[in-house]
């Protein structure tokens, strides 16, 4: 029986856009699928890992007379329609319990499972809260916090990104408990305070679907998940349950020690001495030695090799300083900044780090100092 027949393109967009949510080992065999469901209205395409799931939809329908709900294996899928032509015409056939697809001389088989199998996520109560904006804006929120969220840390609220709203603001936080990122953005309506931490596989998908364009998403706040609604797309998450870390007591308030660099000079100095640093990520450690005028980038590694590169700065203070912090934290934000300058603010060599972007106060990066 044939239900669907359409271009490559058609087909292959919404199968992408819910594959990057599964997993490659799964507990359920049924979770390696999409669920793809159509009836008079659209055709539906789901996936989901059981704790974050993704739903885009084309409408209308592409064949409103077939009705059909089935799951197929995702992966088969999406491969199989990369491979075929451009230009060639995409069947879609149900045999049994197997689903055909067909392109000009090509033709592949597909066990599929039953659609009533699927755990899919719904949520039928009303939210708690709700939040709209641009999916520029959000996107560009996360791409400039995600990158600090921890990967299997034992403190699990820190394996999430904080998004607080209240008033008419929008704040997202991440940390991994050694360096902070947090960015602040103006809503146009007044929001009571909500927190809630969504898993950080959550935001990066999320960062994938968003596009750069001023179309809406949708926020929806429940009371243990969260839904993000936009063009036809919907991602669902659950939330982590816990209490994120007092964030405005990491803010330094004391830093003003400071000086501008432009962003790509110092990345390629860093990029350069890195060359000498250590092999382990944990003990990548940068001196970073600040007087009158200079700054001075010394790296060594564990054989006693030693990089050396030196900078002009902007900076008059009378307290020299010597500062050593994680290299990778240091080249992470000037990877996931665009601005053409940076500034470092101190308080003295013990201190917590202020790096934030100049004219933009919105953001504010902070990292530990190490000692190496």
């Amino acid at each position: 029986m044939l239900l669907i027949k359409t271009n490559k393109d058609t087909l292959l967009k919404p199968v992408q856009i819910v594959s990057g949510v599964i997993e490659r080992r799964q507990a359920y065999p049924i979770l390696s699928n999409i669920l793809i469901r159509q009836d008079q209205e659209k055709t539906t395409f789901l996936a989901s890992d059981s704790d974050i799931q993704i739903k885009t939809e084309i409408k209308p329908s592409l064949d409103p007379g077939q009705h059909f709900s089935m799951t197929v294996p995702a992966k088969k899928l999406q491969d199989i329609l990369r491979s075929l032509a451009n230009d060639g015409e995409i069947r879609l056939a149900r045999q049994d319990d197997h689903l055909q697809v067909k392109s000009g001389k090509s033709a592949f088989n597909l066990q599929i499972l039953p659609a009533e199998d699927f755990p899919e996520i719904t949520e039928t109560s009303e939210p708690e809260a709700t939040v709209t904006l641009s999916q520029k804006t959000l996107k560009n929120l996360l791409h400039h916090i995600q990158f600090c969220v921890a990967q299997q840390n034992i403190r699990y609220y820190m394996n999430g990104l904080l998004l607080s709203t209240h008033e008419q603001q929008l704040t997202g936080v991440s940390t991994d408990g050694h360096r902070l990122a947090l960015l602040a953005t103006q809503l146009n309506q007044t929001q009571p305070k909500q927190e809630v931490i969504i898993p950080r596989k959550t935001a990066i998908e999320l960062s994938k679907l968003l596009t750069d364009s001023d179309d809406l998403v949708k926020i929806e706040y429940f009371q243990k998940k969260i839904r993000f609604s936009f063009s036809d797309t919907v991602l669902i998450s659950k939330v982590i349950e816990g209490k994120f870390p007092d964030y405005n007591r990491v803010i330094p308030l004391n830093n003003d020690k400071t000086f501008e660099i432009d962003r790509i000079t110092l990345l390629q100095s860093l990029q350069r001495v890195s060359i000498l640093s250590n092999v382990s990520e944990n003990f990548r450690g940068v001196r970073l030695i600040i007087s009158s005028g200079n700054l001075c980038i010394i790296c060594k590694n564990s054989e006693q090799e030693e990089a050396q590169e030196e900078l002009e700065i902007d900076y008059q203070d009378e307290k020299n300083l010597d500062v050593s912090m994680n290299i990778n934290y240091l080249m992470d934000i000037l990877n996931n900044v665009n601005s053409e300058k940076i500034q470092l603010a101190f308080e003295n060599e013990n201190s917590s780090i202020l790096i934030t972007v100049p004219g933009y106060d919105e953001f504010k990066y902070i990292v530990m100092p190490m000692r190496i």
